[in-house]
């Protein structure tokens, strides 16, 4: 970062971290006109900035080739302040030239926690009490309540703070829900909307250690409401995924999607090799 970005007012939300996604058109044109020692001291300049990004307190980049003409090149860059996110991002679009890279489409978001999420209480009177019938004062149900809130709070963590894997396939895509008359998400009770987001999620669990899928709010911030990001070891997994959650009747009813982007994770050497860099 320089000097100055440190007198800058911190943006950092109160819980969670800031996402943007970025896809860039590589100007080959642009790139050949460069000579030999311009374009290594290009690719340097790249790779010397995202091993500065990934060594920033609290931040993660990854970098993927598109596998499609919508653009070459994509970075999906973690870090809790805005600020410093829009300091890498300039930096990032600049990194190999002033007209090498062409900004292709952007998305801004904040991971976040569910609204949906089943709470301690709940659990607590509908399924411990109420379905298993365990007395409070039993130790199995005190062994039960300490077993959910230990992995709600795993949950909670890799939704607000992820670690993402290296999974070689990346799946980008937007989405919001649907405000058509009789087809009104924000108009349902509370309650539907919860069994609607429960049924969505079952679905999503029957691909655990298959798929690892991180979705970020955007409303208020850019064109959709949420960002979704599927990492996989198999585009396979991403096709089935998303073709058996669209039979849900969140997705089949209430949801719109924006453009899906698809890339692979690659090392830097590699990456410049794959766009003939």
């Amino acid at each position: 970062m320089n000097d100055s970005d440190s007198a800058v007012t911190p943006l950092v939300p109160r819980e969670g971290w800031h996402v943007m996604h970025l896809f860039y058109h590589v100007d080959h044109a642009q790139w050949a006109m460069l000579d030999d020692e311009d374009r290594r001291q290009a690719k340097t300049r790249l790779t010397e900035l995202v091993q500065e990004i990934r060594s920033t307190d609290d931040t993660h980049l990854l970098v993927f080739s598109i596998a499609t003409p919508k653009a070459d090149l994509g970075f999906m860059l973690l870090t809790p302040d805005l600020q410093v996110a829009n300091a890498f991002e300039k930096r990032l679009t600049l990194s190999l030239g002033p007209d090498i890279l062409t900004p292709a489409y952007s998305y801004l978001s904040q991971t976040e926690s569910s609204e949906y999420t089943t709470t301690s209480a709940q659990y607590s009177e509908e399924t411990l009490i109420g379905e298993k019938g365990l007395d409070p004062e039993s130790p199995e149900y005190a062994a039960a309540m300490k077993e959910f809130e230990e992995r709600m709070a795993h949950y909670l963590k890799h939704r607000l703070y992820p670690v993402l894997p290296d999974w070689p396939a990346i799946c980008f895509y937007p989405m919001s829900k649907r405000r058509s008359g009789a087809d009104n998400w924000y108009s349902l009770p509370f309650e539907e909307r919860k069994e609607l987001m429960g049924g969505h999620a079952r679905t999503g669990r029957a691909y655990s250690g298959r798929i690892l899928q991180l979705i970020t709010g955007s409303t208020g911030l850019d064109e959709h409401e949420w960002g979704v990001t599927l990492l996989a070891k198999d585009t396979i997994d991403i096709k089935s995924i998303v073709y058996e959650m669209r039979f849900d009747e969140v997705s089949a009813r209430y949801g719109e999607f924006g453009d899906f982007y698809i890339g692979m994770q690659l090392p830097l050497s590699e990456l410049f090799r794959r766009l003939c860099l």
